[in-house]
Protein backbone atom coordinates (compact mmCIF):
# COMPACT_ATOMS: atom_id res chain seq x y z
CA UNK A 1 0.00 0.00 0.00
CA UNK A 2 0.90 3.58 -0.89
CA UNK A 3 -1.45 5.96 0.29
CA UNK A 4 -1.73 9.85 -1.38
CA UNK A 5 0.71 12.00 -1.49
CA UNK A 6 0.89 15.06 0.94
CA UNK A 7 3.04 17.93 0.06
CA UNK A 8 4.99 20.20 2.67
CA UNK A 9 3.40 23.56 3.18
CA UNK A 10 4.70 27.31 3.33
CA UNK A 11 3.61 29.90 5.53
CA UNK A 12 4.26 32.70 3.22
CA UNK A 13 2.75 35.75 5.88
CA UNK A 14 1.78 35.87 9.40
CA UNK A 15 4.26 33.37 11.02
CA UNK A 16 3.79 34.56 14.70
CA UNK A 17 0.96 37.32 14.10
CA UNK A 18 -1.99 34.39 13.55
CA UNK A 19 -1.26 33.31 16.84
CA UNK A 20 -2.61 37.26 17.55
CA UNK A 21 -5.63 36.81 14.62
CA UNK A 22 -3.61 39.03 12.27
CA UNK A 23 -3.81 37.84 8.58
CA UNK A 24 -1.29 34.87 7.26
CA UNK A 25 -1.09 33.64 3.81
CA UNK A 26 -0.23 29.78 3.34
CA UNK A 27 0.38 27.57 0.40
CA UNK A 28 1.41 24.09 -0.58
CA UNK A 29 4.63 22.96 -1.75
CA UNK A 30 4.95 20.28 -3.74
CA UNK A 31 9.08 19.83 -4.18
CA UNK A 32 8.87 17.94 -1.03
CA UNK A 33 6.17 15.41 0.33
CA UNK A 34 5.20 12.29 2.29
CA UNK A 35 2.75 8.82 1.90
CA UNK A 36 2.19 6.43 4.20
CA UNK A 37 3.54 3.04 3.29
CA UNK A 38 3.16 -0.74 4.28
CA UNK A 39 6.87 -2.64 2.99
CA UNK A 40 6.16 -5.93 1.66
CA UNK A 41 7.11 -8.67 4.15
CA UNK A 42 10.62 -9.26 4.88
CA UNK A 43 11.74 -5.48 3.21
CA UNK A 44 13.54 -3.27 5.74
CA UNK A 45 11.60 -0.26 6.67
CA UNK A 46 11.32 2.52 8.75
CA UNK A 47 11.19 1.26 12.48
CA UNK A 48 11.54 4.82 13.78
CA UNK A 49 8.77 6.57 12.06
CA UNK A 50 6.39 3.21 12.56
CA UNK A 51 7.32 4.05 16.14
CA UNK A 52 6.46 7.47 16.09
CA UNK A 53 2.82 6.30 14.45
CA UNK A 54 2.34 3.77 16.79
CA UNK A 55 2.73 6.42 19.69
CA UNK A 56 0.46 8.61 17.67
CA UNK A 57 -1.96 5.95 17.52
CA UNK A 58 -2.37 6.18 21.40
CA UNK A 59 -2.47 9.69 21.91
CA UNK A 60 -5.14 9.58 18.91
CA UNK A 61 -6.82 7.15 21.46
CA UNK A 62 -7.34 10.33 24.08
CA UNK A 63 -9.26 12.66 21.24
CA UNK A 64 -13.39 12.74 22.16
CA UNK A 65 -14.85 10.49 19.83
CA UNK A 66 -17.72 12.83 19.40
CA UNK A 67 -14.94 15.05 17.37
CA UNK A 68 -13.11 12.72 15.70
CA UNK A 69 -13.19 9.24 15.38
CA UNK A 70 -10.74 6.79 13.71
CA UNK A 71 -11.24 3.39 11.84
CA UNK A 72 -9.47 1.58 14.73
CA UNK A 73 -9.16 -2.51 13.52
CA UNK A 74 -7.63 -1.00 10.16
CA UNK A 75 -5.25 1.41 11.68
CA UNK A 76 -4.22 -0.81 14.09
CA UNK A 77 -4.00 -3.81 11.87
CA UNK A 78 -1.74 -1.36 9.30
CA UNK A 79 0.31 -0.85 12.17
CA UNK A 80 1.10 -4.38 13.08
CA UNK A 81 2.43 -4.45 9.26
CA UNK A 82 5.30 -2.32 10.11
CA UNK A 83 2.82 0.64 8.19
CA UNK A 84 5.38 4.16 8.58
CA UNK A 85 5.67 7.41 6.98
CA UNK A 86 7.37 7.57 3.67
CA UNK A 87 8.44 11.53 3.54
CA UNK A 88 11.50 13.76 1.97
CA UNK A 89 10.16 16.16 3.97
CA UNK A 90 12.31 17.93 6.28
CA UNK A 91 11.83 17.54 10.15
CA UNK A 92 12.25 21.01 12.18
CA UNK A 93 12.65 22.97 8.91
CA UNK A 94 9.46 25.02 9.64
CA UNK A 95 7.40 23.16 5.73
CA UNK A 96 5.00 21.17 7.94
CA UNK A 97 6.54 17.48 8.04
CA UNK A 98 4.23 16.74 11.49
CA UNK A 99 1.25 18.45 9.00
CA UNK A 100 2.03 16.34 6.18
CA UNK A 101 1.84 13.20 8.52
CA UNK A 102 -1.37 14.40 10.72
CA UNK A 103 -3.29 14.99 6.76
CA UNK A 104 -2.25 11.41 5.77
CA UNK A 105 -4.08 9.93 8.71
CA UNK A 106 -6.81 11.87 8.95
CA UNK A 107 -7.34 10.61 4.79
CA UNK A 108 -6.59 6.85 5.78
CA UNK A 109 -8.26 6.45 8.90
CA UNK A 110 -11.15 8.70 9.77
CA UNK A 111 -14.61 7.57 9.88
CA UNK A 112 -17.01 10.54 8.67
CA UNK A 113 -14.19 12.45 7.14
CA UNK A 114 -14.71 15.59 4.88
CA UNK A 115 -13.87 15.07 1.42
CA UNK A 116 -12.00 17.87 -0.69
CA UNK A 117 -13.99 17.17 -3.02
CA UNK A 118 -17.39 18.38 -1.08
CA UNK A 119 -18.45 21.82 -0.99
CA UNK A 120 -16.28 23.28 1.94
CA UNK A 121 -18.20 25.98 3.57
CA UNK A 122 -16.84 28.09 6.50
CA UNK A 123 -17.88 26.02 9.29
CA UNK A 124 -16.16 22.47 7.42
CA UNK A 125 -12.94 24.08 7.19
CA UNK A 126 -13.33 25.36 11.01
CA UNK A 127 -14.25 21.93 11.99
CA UNK A 128 -11.24 20.77 9.91
CA UNK A 129 -8.93 23.01 11.11
CA UNK A 130 -10.09 22.03 14.90
CA UNK A 131 -9.67 18.49 14.12
CA UNK A 132 -6.25 18.91 12.61
CA UNK A 133 -5.44 20.98 15.40
CA UNK A 134 -6.14 18.45 18.13
CA UNK A 135 -4.25 15.74 16.12
CA UNK A 136 -0.99 17.88 15.73
CA UNK A 137 -1.21 19.16 19.22
CA UNK A 138 0.68 15.55 19.73
CA UNK A 139 3.95 16.58 17.69
CA UNK A 140 4.04 20.20 18.83
CA UNK A 141 2.16 20.84 22.31
CA UNK A 142 -0.11 23.17 20.74
CA UNK A 143 -1.07 23.76 17.06
CA UNK A 144 -3.01 25.65 15.09
CA UNK A 145 -4.18 22.65 12.99
CA UNK A 146 -3.48 25.13 9.57
CA UNK A 147 -0.33 22.55 8.80
CA UNK A 148 -1.94 19.78 8.11
CA UNK A 149 -5.33 21.78 6.87
CA UNK A 150 -3.03 22.62 4.21
CA UNK A 151 -1.92 19.93 3.56
CA UNK A 152 -4.94 17.94 3.29
CA UNK A 153 -6.35 20.26 0.83
CA UNK A 154 -3.65 21.43 -1.27
CA UNK A 155 -4.80 24.84 -2.00
CA UNK A 156 -3.93 28.19 -0.40
CA UNK A 157 -5.18 29.42 2.62
CA UNK A 158 -5.83 32.63 3.72
CA UNK A 159 -6.29 33.23 7.42
CA UNK A 160 -8.26 36.43 7.98
CA UNK A 161 -8.17 35.47 11.75
CA UNK A 162 -8.11 31.91 14.01
CA UNK A 163 -11.75 31.50 13.45
CA UNK A 164 -11.98 33.18 9.51
CA UNK A 165 -10.09 30.72 7.26
CA UNK A 166 -10.81 30.35 3.45
CA UNK A 167 -9.89 28.56 0.68
CA UNK A 168 -8.07 31.18 -1.86
CA UNK A 169 -6.21 32.07 -5.08
CA UNK A 170 -2.75 33.51 -5.58
CA UNK A 171 -1.65 35.04 -8.54
CA UNK A 172 -0.17 32.82 -11.38
CA UNK A 173 3.81 32.52 -11.49
CA UNK A 174 5.43 34.03 -14.16
CA UNK A 175 8.19 31.22 -15.18
CA UNK A 176 10.42 33.82 -16.41
CA UNK A 177 9.75 36.43 -13.79
CA UNK A 178 12.94 38.02 -12.99
CA UNK A 179 11.48 38.08 -8.72
CA UNK A 180 10.89 35.19 -7.12
CA UNK A 181 10.30 34.05 -3.40
CA UNK A 182 12.82 31.78 -1.98
CA UNK A 183 14.14 29.37 0.55
CA UNK A 184 17.19 29.44 1.98
CA UNK A 185 18.63 26.72 4.09
CA UNK A 186 20.48 27.67 7.69
CA UNK A 187 21.94 23.94 7.91
CA UNK A 188 20.41 23.53 11.57
CA UNK A 189 17.11 22.26 12.48
CA UNK A 190 14.55 24.09 14.60
CA UNK A 191 12.45 23.56 17.14
CA UNK A 192 8.47 25.30 17.10
CA UNK A 193 7.08 24.91 20.90
CA UNK A 194 10.57 26.73 22.73
CA UNK A 195 10.27 29.29 20.21
CA UNK A 196 6.44 29.69 20.43
CA UNK A 197 6.83 29.79 24.27
CA UNK A 198 9.37 32.56 23.67
CA UNK A 199 6.61 34.80 22.06
CA UNK A 200 4.06 33.63 24.55
CA UNK A 201 6.45 35.33 27.19
CA UNK A 202 7.32 38.42 25.20
CA UNK A 203 3.71 39.35 24.55
CA UNK A 204 3.72 39.88 28.82
CA UNK A 205 5.82 43.00 27.93
CA UNK A 206 4.35 45.87 26.77
CA UNK A 207 6.60 47.14 24.27
CA UNK A 208 6.68 43.75 22.30
CA UNK A 209 3.16 43.65 22.35
CA UNK A 210 2.50 47.00 20.86
CA UNK A 211 5.15 46.37 18.25
CA UNK A 212 2.86 43.62 17.48
CA UNK A 213 -0.82 44.98 17.08
CA UNK A 214 0.95 48.48 16.00
CA UNK A 215 3.13 47.67 13.50
CA UNK A 216 4.41 43.93 12.61
CA UNK A 217 0.64 42.66 12.54
CA UNK A 218 0.33 45.88 10.26
CA UNK A 219 2.96 45.23 7.88
CA UNK A 220 2.40 41.66 7.51
CA UNK A 221 -1.45 41.97 6.95
CA UNK A 222 -0.36 44.47 4.04
CA UNK A 223 2.28 41.57 2.85
CA UNK A 224 -0.70 39.28 2.22
CA UNK A 225 -3.19 41.60 0.79
CA UNK A 226 -0.27 42.94 -1.64
CA UNK A 227 0.56 39.29 -2.87
CA UNK A 228 -2.89 38.30 -3.90
CA UNK A 229 -3.32 41.85 -5.25
CA UNK A 230 -0.42 41.31 -7.44
CA UNK A 231 0.54 44.27 -6.47
CA UNK A 232 4.71 43.65 -6.01
CA UNK A 233 5.94 47.12 -5.87
CA UNK A 234 4.25 47.66 -2.46
CA UNK A 235 4.71 44.21 -1.57
CA UNK A 236 8.51 44.81 -1.84
CA UNK A 237 8.32 47.98 0.54
CA UNK A 238 6.40 46.21 3.14
CA UNK A 239 8.45 42.63 3.45
CA UNK A 240 11.88 45.65 3.53
CA UNK A 241 9.83 46.89 7.12
CA UNK A 242 9.07 43.65 7.99
CA UNK A 243 12.27 41.74 7.51
CA UNK A 244 13.82 45.16 9.81
CA UNK A 245 10.94 44.28 12.51
CA UNK A 246 11.80 40.85 12.83
CA UNK A 247 15.52 41.41 12.85
CA UNK A 248 15.01 43.89 15.20
CA UNK A 249 12.17 42.00 17.47
CA UNK A 250 12.94 38.24 16.95
CA UNK A 251 16.88 37.99 16.95
CA UNK A 252 16.43 34.66 19.51
CA UNK A 253 14.31 32.63 16.40
CA UNK A 254 16.91 34.00 13.97
CA UNK A 255 20.41 32.12 13.92
CA UNK A 256 23.16 33.87 14.82
CA UNK A 257 25.35 33.39 11.67
CA UNK A 258 22.40 35.21 9.78
CA UNK A 259 21.73 38.17 11.72
CA UNK A 260 24.87 39.96 8.97
CA UNK A 261 23.49 38.42 5.96
CA UNK A 262 20.06 39.51 6.92
CA UNK A 263 20.88 43.45 7.88
CA UNK A 264 22.67 42.99 4.60
CA UNK A 265 19.91 42.45 2.81
CA UNK A 266 17.89 45.09 4.03
CA UNK A 267 21.17 47.36 3.28
CA UNK A 268 20.92 46.60 -0.66
CA UNK A 269 17.74 45.74 -1.39
CA UNK A 270 19.05 42.51 -3.04
CA UNK A 271 17.18 40.43 -0.76
CA UNK A 272 14.69 40.31 1.98
CA UNK A 273 14.39 37.37 4.74
CA UNK A 274 11.75 36.73 7.00
CA UNK A 275 10.89 33.83 9.31
CA UNK A 276 9.44 30.31 8.05
CA UNK A 277 7.73 28.98 10.24
CA UNK A 278 8.77 29.67 14.03
CA UNK A 279 12.61 30.08 13.10
CA UNK A 280 15.42 28.99 15.53
CA UNK A 281 16.98 27.13 12.47
CA UNK A 282 14.94 25.50 9.46
CA UNK A 283 14.72 27.01 6.52
CA UNK A 284 14.67 31.14 6.01
CA UNK A 285 12.37 32.42 3.64
CA UNK A 286 13.34 34.94 1.21
CA UNK A 287 12.04 37.75 -0.94
CA UNK A 288 13.69 39.15 -3.94
CA UNK A 289 12.75 41.71 -7.10
CA UNK A 290 15.97 40.44 -8.69
CA UNK A 291 16.71 36.62 -7.96
CA UNK A 292 19.92 36.67 -10.25
CA UNK A 293 21.34 39.45 -7.52
CA UNK A 294 20.31 37.56 -4.80
CA UNK A 295 21.37 34.23 -5.98
CA UNK A 296 24.87 36.55 -6.21
CA UNK A 297 24.76 37.49 -2.78
CA UNK A 298 23.93 34.18 -1.11
CA UNK A 299 26.15 32.26 -3.18
CA UNK A 300 27.06 29.95 -0.16
CA UNK A 301 24.31 29.13 0.61
CA UNK A 302 21.83 26.50 -0.94
CA UNK A 303 18.53 28.10 -2.04
CA UNK A 304 14.94 26.77 -3.47
CA UNK A 305 12.58 28.99 -5.54
CA UNK A 306 9.00 28.19 -4.41
CA UNK A 307 7.23 31.07 -6.25
CA UNK A 308 8.57 33.05 -9.35
CA UNK A 309 7.25 37.18 -9.98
Amino acid sequence: MKGPLFFAKILLFGEYGIIKDSKGLSIPYNFYRGALKIPTEGVDFDQESNQKLKDFAVYLKTLDSKVIDFDWVKLESDLAKNMYFDSSIPQGYGVGSSGALVAAIYDQYASCKITVLENLTKEKLGYLKKVFSLMESFFHGKSSGLDPLNSYLSLPILIHSKENIQTTGIPSQHSMGKGAVFLLDSGKTGETAPMVSMFMENMKKEAFSNMMRDQFIKRSDACVEDFLKGNVGSLFKNIKSLSALVLNNFQPMIPDAFHQLWQQGIETNDYYLKLCGSGGGGFILGFAQDFDKAKKALEKYPLEVVYHF
